[in-house]
């Protein structure tokens, strides 16, 4: 009686083991990509390592590397991993700013897609029947404005992009509008860095030439020291603050007419 009264309460609840396997799935990946020492991968050391060997297999086999590309983009931000700044980077320097841009919105939608239905279906619904009243309010207050929160959030990158693409699953953000507000949202930033991508090869040349040097030097501490969120300037953020806060314009306009009413 005790364990069938358990089942039923946790039924009523919304949480199964079953809704709960894909985040599980994903906490494993996550676990396994630092545990098996995959971020080594995805840094600008490894990147300057196989230069040559990534622009010679772009270069033969362009279809098969723009697909393996856009899978392994789809997978890191489905499961949240970091490297995504210098994936979008690296596909600006290997396959050209425009085409690159095009392949990342896709891949990057199809990702965090994948990421909110998960969220949504694991945590959202269940989270929003225990919340109550509290819940409720905020997300009636988001839905009314969706679109238009989800692409400031988009634009502006205050928040990191992983929890961008999970909070709109618990304020139950309709999909369609999600995936508009994704698609459009992450376009300005893509093709940016895609763009800053192109110019990728005189800094890998600058560093790997300073690299050699310290190491002809007999020096024993020498590293590739570039990062790649240092392409991120002052000019860069202020003017994705700026198209964030054009998105909100909407919102402003309709309070201010239900208060000049």
């Amino acid at each position: 009686m005790g364990k069938a009264t358990d089942q039923k309460s946790n039924a009523g609840n919304g949480f199964s083991f079953k809704k709960m396997l894909p985040l599980l799935v994903i906490a494993i990946a996550i676990a396994a990509f630092f545990l098996l020492g995959l971020d080594d991968y995805l840094t600008f050391q490894a990147l300057s390592d196989n230069r040559d060997q990534l622009i010679d297999f772009v270069s033969a086999n362009f279809l098969l590397a723009a697909l393996l590309y856009m899978g392994l983009y789809i997978a890191v931000v489905a499961f949240s991993l970091p490297g995504g700044l210098l994936m979008t980077v690296t596909g600006g320097f290997l396959f050209g700013w425009f085409a690159a841009g095009f392949m990342t919105v896709f891949a990057a939608t199809v990702g965090a897609t994948l990421l909110f239905l998960i969220a949504a279906t694991s945590l959202g619904e269940p989270l929003r029947k225990k919340a109550g009243t509290t819940l409720k309010k905020l997300e009636d207050g988001f839905a009314e404005n969706a679109l238009s929160y989800l692409l400031f959030l988009r634009l502006v990158p205050v928040f990191p992009f992983w929890l961008v693409n999970i909070a709109p699953a618990f304020l139950g953000v309709k999909l369609s509008t999600y995936i508009v507000g994704t698609f459009i949202g992450i376009i300005p930033g893509t093709f940016v860095f895609a763009y800053l991508g192109g110019g990728l090869d005189s800094i890998i040349r600058e560093q790997q030439a300073s690299y050699q040097s310290c190491l002809d030097s007999g020096q024993t501490d020498c590293v590739l020291d570039f990062q790649i969120t240092s392409l991120v300037t002052t000019e860069i953020l202020f003017s994705f603050c700026a198209l964030g806060v054009i998105a909100l314009l909407p919102i402003v306009l309709k309070k201010f007419r239900k208060s000049s009413k």
